[in-house]
Formats: C-alpha cells, structure tokens, sequence
C-alpha cells in the first residue's frame, strides 16, 4: 500500500483556493503548476521503476517548494483581505 502524497498541503483551503482560481488566473496557473508537479514528485518517490538521479529529484523539490510559497502568500492575503471585509 502507498503511503498519502505528503504533497497535498492544501487540503483544508480548497475553498478559498477555488475562489482564488475563479479570480486570478496566474494564481490558478500556479496552483496547477504546483500540483502537477507535486504529483510527479510523489510518484517518482514512490515509484518501483528505473532510479531517478538525485539532482532531478532535487531540482523538482525546489521548484515545488517555490511554488508552495507563493501560493501560502497568496493564502495569507486572501485571508487577511477576507478578514478585513468582516471588520
């Protein structure tokens, strides 16, 4: 049995990812970077086949991590503008 990909670290903002992706389109266009790439990683971790070079492995971690940042920041702006509103 495959462990759960450790990349799925918005699980619990879908909402207010899915309203981000209906508003701005580089964020959506980020967001499906991310989880295209995430999803790659986790499978080429967990995957039984030929080994992956460590670098690429690497490289693609980074890049996943960059991209997790900017969408945390736009979470965080989302949530502060949101908050804002109620006030």
């Amino acid at each position: 049995m495959k462990s759960q990909n450790k990349y799925r670290k918005f699980q619990l903002q879908q909402k207010n990812i899915e309203v981000l992706e209906k508003e701005n389109s580089r964020f959506k266009r980020v967001y499906s970077e991310y989880e295209n790439m995430s999803n790659d990683l986790w499978d080429l971790e967990n995957s039984d086949g030929d080994p992956i070079p460590d670098d690429f492995i690497t490289a693609i971690q980074l890049q996943t991590a960059y991209l997790e940042e900017e969408i945390e920041d736009w979470l965080v702006q989302f949530n502060q503008n949101k908050n804002e509103i109620k006030s």
